[in-house]
């Protein structure tokens, strides 16, 4: 099937996140605010390192790909969003929806495997410091960095091809925000249930993967900071460590919410609740974590306001 010609079915309808209540208006104006925080924050964020020197090592490299991820992400749903509500027309092209899918599984599939790589990253640093500038070298960050994104192409062209494989012979209202997998999948008039169990069985191995490495990195981390003679050496690294951490907690804490369970398990709000914390409250918390709990982000925008005054 074509999905980028598409002249046998009409337009997809996506009936949005709210409707044209006050308070709809009210809770559209909230979500327009943190879109703008984070379409800012993770700008500036970047600005920041590409700006300092001091901020050009692998953790920051890392952080860049994922502040990239969240701007890919909230870009790909949010502005989509805001103008159907704005002007009424909910129509979106089956190439738009296909487009959505192809972003929305790919940065969600990178972001898994970039925060392993993270997580791996500081037990290095913590565990192996003399042998890091050779383990963790530049080159190996771009290949893993490299390799995050492939897996997240991959899986998204695999999505694509499946998901626009069934027919859609029925209602075409998409009951979302955008064109998000599960939800398209409840308009096919085909059976897609084996389809869904193995995107469900995907999810789960390709989120507790992972998660297997992120928990075996800090456990090794944890091990070497309770063995470590000094109070400020075992500051240093639970505070390079911590901001890591809970942008885990919120990644994963929606996501095995998420995944954990069968989309046919789920109801739609339930869907559009779990999507509205990945696609645009989560890219808005990431870059204040990064930055508001680390010295050396702080250090570095101080510098540069500095700079900006003279």
């Amino acid at each position: 099937m074509d999905v980028w010609n598409h002249t046998s079915l009409s337009d997809f309808i996506l009936l949005g996140l709210f409707s044209y209540s006050p308070s709809d208006f009210f809770l559209f104006s909230l979500v327009l605010l943190a879109s703008a925080a984070s379409l800012t924050g993770n700008i500036l964020f970047l600005l920041l390192i590409q700006a300092d020197r001091r901020l050009h090592t692998p953790m920051y490299f890392f952080l860049s790909q994922v502040s990239i991820m969240d701007l890919t992400m909230m870009g790909t749903v949010v502005p989509k969003m805001a103008a159907n509500f704005l002007s009424g027309n909910k129509f979106i092209s089956w190439g738009g929806c296909a487009t959505q899918v192809f972003l929305v599984v790919m940065v969600g599939s990178a972001e898994c495997f970039l925060l392993a790589l993270m997580a791996y990253d500081r037990y290095v640093a913590v565990c192996h410091p003399l042998r890091y500038p050779v383990l963790m070298n530049w080159k190996a960050c771009c290949l893993m960095a490299f390799a995050s994104w492939m897996v997240g192409v991959t899986d998204s062209v695999i999505y694509v091809g499946m998901v626009f494989s069934f027919p859609y012979c029925g209602s075409l209202q998409v009951d979302h925000f955008f064109c998000e997998v599960p939800t398209l999948l409840r308009l096919s008039c085909a059976d897609t249930s084996l389809f869904q169990d193995l995107i469900y069985a995907c999810c789960v191995v390709m989120m507790l993967l992972p998660l297997g490495v992120i928990v075996a990195s800090y456990a090794r981390i944890l091990m070497a900071v309770i063995n470590m003679p000094s109070t400020e050496g075992k500051q240093k690294a639970l505070t390079t460590c911590s901001s890591h951490l809970t942008v885990v907690g919120l990644y994963y804490g929606g996501g095995l919410f998420n995944y954990m369970q069968k989309a046919s398990a789920r109801t739609a709000a339930e869907d559009r609740a779990i999507s509205t914390f990945y696609t645009i409250i989560a890219p808005m918390l990431n870059p204040l974590i990064y930055s508001l709990r680390n010295r050396e982000v702080i250090r570095a925008f101080k510098k540069v306001l500095g700079t900006w005054r003279v």
